[in-house]
C-alpha cells in the first residue's frame, strides 16, 4: 500500500465519481470518444517532454505541444480514414468476404461432421437471416456499422480534440489542485497510464500475430500451391481484431479457417493447427507483455471480457481489458491485491 494514500472524503468521492463516469461511458456509447481522447493524450504525454526540453520559453513550449497535438490528431484521422477506405474497396470489401464465407460454408457441408453440420445454416439466405436476427437483437452494436456512422466520427474527433487539449494543459501548465480535484486528477492519471500500457502492449501483440499470419497466408500457403482469396482482407482483420485481447484472435482465426475450407478440409485443418500455435503464442505474449505491465493473466482478461460482454455487449468487450486493469491498479495501490 502507498503510505501517502488516505481514504479521506475527497478521495472516496473521487472513486465514486470515476465509477459513475465509467458506467455512463459504457451505457451512453461514449467509449470510442474516451479511448480516442486517452490515445491522443498518451501520445502527447509521451512525446511532449522530449520537445519541450528544447525550449526555455513557456510560449514556445505551448506552441510546440499544440503542433504536436495537431500532428497526432491528423495522423490518427488519416489512419482511420485509410482503414475505412480499405474496407470499402474491392480488395478489402467485407460484403464480398461475407458472401464468400457463406458460399464456402455451403460448399463444405459434406466435409463436416454431422454434429457440426446440424448447426450450420443451410444456404446463403439462411446465413443472411441468421445475421439479420443477430443484428436486430444487437441493435445498439449494429449502429456502429450503419446509420450512426456520422455520430461515431464526431465522437472520435471530439475525443481526440479533448484529449489533446487536456494533454496541452498538463504539458504546459503547473496547477495546484484542491483535495477533491487532486484525488480526481490522480484517478484520471491512473486510467491514462493503464490505457497506455494495455493498448500499446496489445498493439505490439497484434502486430506480431499479424506478421506471422501474413507470412502463413502470403508465403507458406502459396509455396504449397494454395492461393486463398481475400488474403489482404484477412490480414487486415487479424490486425484490427487482434487489438481486442484473446477474443480478437478467435474472430480472425475463425474467418481464416472458413476461407481455407475453399481449398479442402486438409488446408482448413493445417490452417487451424497454425492458428492454434499462434493462439498459444498470444497467451504467452499476453502473460509476458500485458501481464508484466498491469499484473493481469490471460484468464483474468478473458473472464473480464466475458462478464463485460454479458453486461454491456460489444462496448464491454472493448472496454474490459482497460477497465479491469485500471480497477486492479487502484486496488493494488491500496495493497488489497
Amino acid at each position: 500500500m502507498n503510505k501517502t494514500n488516505q481514504m479521506t472524503l475527497p478521495v472516496a468521492a473521487s472513486y465514486a465519481l470515476m465509477a459513475a463516469a465509467l458506467f455512463i461511458v459504457l451505457k451512453s456509447g461514449l467509449l470510442l470518444a474516451l479511448f480516442s481522447g486517452l490515445l491522443v493524450h498518451s501520445l502527447v504525454h509521451m512525446m511532449a517532454p522530449k520537445i519541450t526540453k528544447k525550449f526555455s520559453n513557456q510560449q514556445a513550449r505551448w506552441i510546440a505541444v499544440v503542433l504536436l497535438s495537431a500532428l497526432i490528431v491528423s495522423a490518427l484521422s488519416g489512419l482511420i480514414w485509410a482503414i475505412f477506405s480499405f474496407m470499402r474497396s474491392d480488395t478489402g470489401n467485407l460484403s464480398s468476404l461475407l458472401q464468400k464465407l457463406a458460399d464456402i460454408i455451403e460448399a463444405s457441408r459434406d466435409q463436416m461432421p454431422v454434429w457440426v453440420r446440424d448447426h450450420i445454416p443451410e444456404g446463403v439466405d439462411a446465413l443472411r437471416a441468421l445475421l439479420t436476427t443477430w443484428l436486430r437483437d444487437h441493435a445498439d452494436e449494429a449502429k456502429l456499422l450503419g446509420q450512426e456512422a456520422g455520430h461515431i466520427i464526431v465522437h472520435l474527433l471530439l475525443g481526440m480534440i479533448i484529449g489533446s487539449m487536456v494533454a496541452l494543459q498538463d504539458a504546459t501548465a503547473h496547477i495546484h489542485y484542491l483535495p477533491f480535484a487532486a484525488a480526481l486528477h490522480q484517478r484520471t492519471v491512473n486510467l491514462r497510464e493503464i490505457f497506455q500500457k494495455v493498448v500499446f502492449a496489445q498493439v505490439r501483440i497484434s502486430l506480431i500475430n499479424t506478421f506471422f499470419t501474413a507470412v502463413y497466408l502470403m508465403l507458406v500457403l502459396p509455396l504449397a500451391g494454395v492461393h486463398l482469396p481475400f488474403t489482404k482482407s484477412m490480414v487486415a482483420i487479424t490486425f484490427i481484431a487482434g487489438l481486442i485481447p484473446v477474443v480478437g484472435n478467435i474472430i480472425s482465426n475463425t474467418v481464416i479457417v472458413i476461407v481455407a475450407l475453399s481449398h479442402g478440409l486438409q488446408t482448413a485443418i493445417s490452417s487451424l493447427i497454425f492458428m492454434i500455435v499462434i493462439h498459444k503464442l498470444e497467451y504467452f505474449l499476453n502473460a509476458r507483455i500485458i501481464g508484466a505491465q498491469v499484473n493481469a493473466r490471460s484468464w483474468e482478461l478473458l473472464t473480464a471480457i466475458l462478464v463485460m460482454e454479458t453486461l454491456f455487449g460489444l462496448h464491454g468487450v472493448v472496454a474490459a481489458p482497460v477497465f479491469y486493469a485500471y480497477i486492479k491498479r487502484e486496488l493494488h495501490n491500496w495493497g488489497w491485491v
